[in-house]
């Protein structure tokens, strides 16, 4: 049985513990160990980030496009099991990316070093009303890679 992507945001949003990225990219002070024993924990062990934008009034669909770019190279990443682009219907101002990662260290980290996420990042800059702010979560249901992952036949769009 297939989960839609609203179901899978729907699941997202019951983490266990939220962890919230410091102003130098980096997981506050703790919350790397703390995350690892709670991803150890549940028959989960995959890693989340919510990453929540509010682009300039204008902008919204210049931003889509650089976002839809991205995330369907960012779909094609070995470490990545998702990377859905949400915009929200009442605000279309604001975005969420929705990344989850096979762990929460080498997949992220490869994913910031390939040229579509640095394209992306330099692209959409000046777009932003306000810096991005990213959640890391520890997934919990799906509990198997198949309830996250892309099907491995056919197009995505």
């Amino acid at each position: 049985m297939r989960v839609n992507s609203l179901f899978t945001l729907s699941a997202l949003a019951l983490p266990s513990r939220a962890f919230f990225i410091t102003n130098n990219g980096g997981l506050s002070k703790g919350a790397t160990s703390l995350l690892r024993r709670d991803m150890s924990s549940t028959s989960a062990s995959y890693f989340a980030v919510h990453v929540n934008i509010v682009c300039k009034p204008g902008t919204e669909e210049a931003f889509k496009q650089a976002s839809l770019a991205n995330a369907r190279e960012s779909a094609k990443e070995e470490g990545i099991l998702r990377f859905d682009v949400l915009q929200n219907i009442s605000e279309p101002s604001k975005f969420t990316l929705v990344e989850v990662y096979k762990d929460a260290e080498a997949a992220p980290k490869a994913h910031k070093d390939t040229e579509h996420y640095a394209k992306w990042r330099d692209t959409v800059a000046d777009m932003m009303a306000v810096p991005r702010q990213a959640q890391k979560f520890a997934t919990i249901f799906p509990s198997l890679e198949q309830g996250w992952s892309y099907p491995t036949e056919g197009d995505l769009e």
